[in-house]
């Protein structure tokens, strides 16, 4: 991906913290029948390896497991906070004009080569995790052990797993790092309301650019 210096994000556990966040990345893969790209839910292990181990499952009648399977790299994008940033809120436009829209965002891309998992026990493991992880704020969570057993063991078998230790990956946090400090303050506040996330973000960066 495109890092000019001052957008690149290589702190490890601040990426985990965005693919944890926003789980649903995007696999693209290359194969046979040209890109394929599909949303999934994943699960991070950050110690089963040294970047972190990315799990998922893809639907048996998904044709892009068979690309998975053939060994090539993946790639999977995570999308954290992303908004549009008018120029209006610039202090730089009142004092000379010269200042255009932009897009902010911060975004995390991993790469590694993935293993086809078809073992039910694995796949068991990985949808109660998956499931423990996103109910766990619920007043009343759902478990996996609450539907029937030959339903569980039926969904089981039309799925595949997936594990992708990550080999190498990047993040970018472009969040008005490149804007002198009072444009920064001023996209602070313009989010402050509408998008609270990205404002936390705009201060944080700006302050460690400071």
């Amino acid at each position: 991906m495109y890092q000019p210096p001052h957008f690149r994000e290589d702190r490890l556990e601040v990426q985990h913290g965005l693919v944890r966040a926003h789980p649903l990345g995007i696999l693209v893969t290359a194969g046979a029948g040209g890109l394929m790209a599909n949303h999934v839910p994943f699960t991070l292990d950050a110690g089963a390896s040294g970047l972190g181990t990315l799990r998922c499952h893809l639907a048996r009648a998904n044709p892009q497991w068979r690309d998975l399977a053939a060994g090539a790299e993946a790639l999977v994008v995570f999308q954290g906070p992303q908004a549009y940033v008018t120029p209006s809120w610039y202090e730089t436009k009142r004092e000379t004009h010269k200042v255009v829209p932009t897009w902010n965002y911060a975004v995390v891309h991993a790469w590694g080569t993935p293993v086809v998992i078809e073992d039910a026990e694995w796949l068991a493991a990985q949808i109660e995790a998956l499931t423990r992880r996103h109910e766990a704020g619920r007043a009343e969570p759902w478990a996996v052990s609450d539907a029937p057993e030959p339903f569980v063991a039926a969904q089981i078998r039309g799925i595949v797993g997936v594990e992708i230790p990550i080999a190498r990956i990047e993040g970018k946090w472009k969040v008005s790092q490149n804007r002198p400090a009072a444009d920064r303050a001023g996209v602070a506040t313009g989010f402050s309301q509408s998008e609270p996330a990205m404002a936390a973000l705009v201060e944080a960066y700006g302050a460690a650019r400071a």
